[in-house]
């Protein structure tokens, strides 16, 4: 039965968009085969600004979760008090 998370080894690590920026590829061997390194490193760049803001929006909806289940714990305390009130 599936909880609704991704399994992954105990060995994978997460990328952070630090490691995706600062990423650098040898130089292939035989001269100009291979990839234009101006264009992989361009496009590691918008990798981590894409990662950067998806864990900044992961960050600020963890704060807002969090925020929500204080406020409803403290509603559901406080309905149960007056529901334990008795010059109700």
């Amino acid at each position: 039965m599936s909880d609704g998370t991704t399994y992954r080894s105990a060995t994978y690590l997460s990328l952070l968009p630090w490691q995706v920026r600062e990423r650098r590829f040898p130089p292939t061997r035989l001269g100009r085969r291979g990839l234009n390194p101006a264009d992989v490193y361009a496009f590691l760049d918008r990798v981590a600004l894409d990662m950067t803001a998806l864990h900044d929006a992961l960050a600020e909806s963890r704060r807002e979760t969090a925020r929500v289940m204080l406020e409803l714990r403290t509603w559901q305390s406080d309905q149960a008090r007056a529901d334990q009130d008795p010059a109700r």
